[in-house]
């Protein structure tokens, strides 16, 4: 250093070779002190220029406590994304390097939180005490620190748990058009994971506030937050922190899993996060491309979804399960975003507003549903049931649209309609009443045999509710063998629906059915 006074060269000489000889030892590094200047301020994003060493995703400073996210560095300047409101900040203020790339908070302390990515609670009960802060953009676990999916995640909903079976670990899409009930069957899978120690947390992106607002409290009401996390991105937030969000939520879920805990996360809903991204590349001038979205809107959300996992058992295994929840158009399977989503997923649960419209709930399209994981993470006491059930719903459903044109139809078809009938009326739920494995397994058996083909449909809640009374009350111990993962036998299905053939006619007033030799 030529300007230095020469008393000052040795002390220079022996700073500068301590710190390349140990540069980890020092608390920051000199370069993370670098100081830009915004050059152009826009809605949610700003480019500034003079920070050279700026690392992407790093955590910057700006006036008046906000925080900013290095999005695009390009050689003569760096795109920021603003997670707030940015009409107190003008073009020529300066921002600050931290070098830190973005982080979460994490830790037991967030079970029963509700708070926004960067760690704000919104819940007005105080600063969250997490324990340590983890970046929000992590690699996904390796193909080799991956175990199969082999337990099944309950959703409390018959025609999910029957026919479209998830499991701990798998990533399982929810699509639909517009208020069909997608939401609906994220919180009833919350719900029902009360007591099974399974930690869910709950990401809302671009959603109404009100709509979110109502949903915590539906939680706090029947008993689920304390085991839940609810990190929200309002519709009237930044597309910057509608962005993050996400990701966020990924890492604070990562570490229950790593725990060695079984972990539940939605995403609600992706739609709204592509459009957020959308709306930060256009205005980072970055290249547009089919339907306005940049080039890599496919792999923000692949790296995404590739999070979730079920971790081996040296790793501690954790299982962390993905539902995101997606928005089509008029019933476009095919569109964009949809179709990228269905081709990172394990399988997807449709729901069309047809089912919606006639007043069937949950409004599941079990045609075009499916699960690729399958019965592989489905109890085996499903296995001897959900077969002949889905065969025999796939034919009522095609059957049904040539019956309408009031054509006269064999005894066989007539028989295969009035079973699709009563199967369709078993499938429906209302919201907020999951049912118990047992009891599902009970009521399908009983469907599916044709137990309840003489009973009228207006009669089959009643039935219903008669079919889960018995299976609680009479058949407590093959409750707990089906819970325990333990096959249904012949045996224990003929002494089921012996019991149930008894009770059924009492309790619905119905005449008893004909003796055996009769028919």
């Amino acid at each position: 250093m030529s300007g230095l006074p020469s008393f000052l060269l040795p002390l220079w000489e022996d700073v500068t070779q301590a710190y390349r000889q140990a540069p980890r030892d020092y608390p920051f590094d000199l370069r993370s002190q670098e100081v830009g200047r915004v050059t152009y301020l826009g809605q949610g994003i700003a480019r500034c220029s003079g920070l050279t060493h700026v690392q992407s995703e790093e955590r910057v400073l700006l006036p008046h406590q906000h925080q900013g996210m290095a999005f695009n560095l390009d050689p003569t300047e760096v795109g920021i994304i603003l997670l707030r409101d940015s009409q107190d900040l003008q073009a020529g203020c300066e921002v600050q390097r931290t070098g830190q790339v973005f982080d979460a908070p994490v830790g037991e302390a967030l079970l029963g939180r509700v708070l926004d990515a960067t760690g704000r609670p919104l819940d007005h009960q105080g600063a969250v005490a997490f324990s340590q802060r983890r970046p929000i953009e992590r690699e996904a676990p390796a193909i080799m620190d991956r175990a199969p999916v082999t337990e099944p995640l309950q959703t409390g909903i018959k025609v999910i748990d029957a026919l479209i079976p998830v499991g701990r670990g798998q990533r399982m899409l929810i699509l639909g058009d517009r208020q069909t009930g997608k939401t609906a069957i994220a919180v009833d899978t919350i719900l029902n994971q009360r007591g099974k120690n399974v930690v869910c947390v709950y990401c809302a992106i671009g959603q109404r506030i009100s709509a979110t607002a109502k949903l915590i409290q539906e939680l706090r009401q029947r008993q689920a937050m304390d085991n839940c996390v609810v990190v929200v991105a309002g519709g009237d937030t930044t597309p910057g922190l509608q962005y993050i969000t996400p990701y966020a939520a990924t890492t604070m879920a990562e570490y229950f899993m790593e725990q060695g805990r079984d972990v539940l996360i939605i995403y609600d809903d992706l739609t709204q996060h592509a459009r957020a991204y959308r709306e930060l590349s256009l205005l980072l001038r970055r290249p547009p491309g089919r339907e306005a979205f940049p080039g890599d809107i496919f792999y923000i959300h692949a790296r995404l979804l590739e999070r979730a996992t079920h971790l081996r058992s040296h790793l501690g295994g954790g299982t962390l399960t993905a539902l995101p929840i997606v928005e089509t158009e008029a019933q476009n399977l095919a569109a964009y975003i949809p179709t990228n989503l269905v081709s990172i997923t394990d399988g997807q649960i449709y729901l069309t507003p047809k089912l919606f419209q006639k007043g069937i709930f949950p409004a599941v399209d079990v045609g075009k549903s499916v699960s690729r994981v399958g019965g592989k993470a489905q109890r085996p006491a499903y296995k001897a049931i959900t077969g002949d059930l889905r065969l025999t719903y796939s034919q009522f459903e095609e059957l049904e649209s040539f019956a309408r044109f009031g054509t006269r139809l064999e005894a066989s078809t007539q028989q295969t309609l009035e079973r699709g009938r009563r199967v369709r009326a078993i499938l429906q739920q209302p919201q907020f009443a999951p049912v118990p494995v047992a009891e599902q397994v009970a009521v399908l058996l009983a469907v599916n045999q044709g137990l309840l083909d003489p009973i009228p449909l207006e009669q089959m809640a009643l039935a219903q509710e008669t079919i889960r009374r018995v299976m609680v009350q009479e058949f407590s111990s093959l409750c707990d063998h089906i819970q325990q993962g333990k096959s249904l036998t012949a045996a224990d299905q003929q002494q089921l629906l012996q019991a149930l053939s008894q009770q059924l006619p009492k309790a619905l007033e119905l005449d008893p059915p004909p003796p055996q030799e009769d028919r």
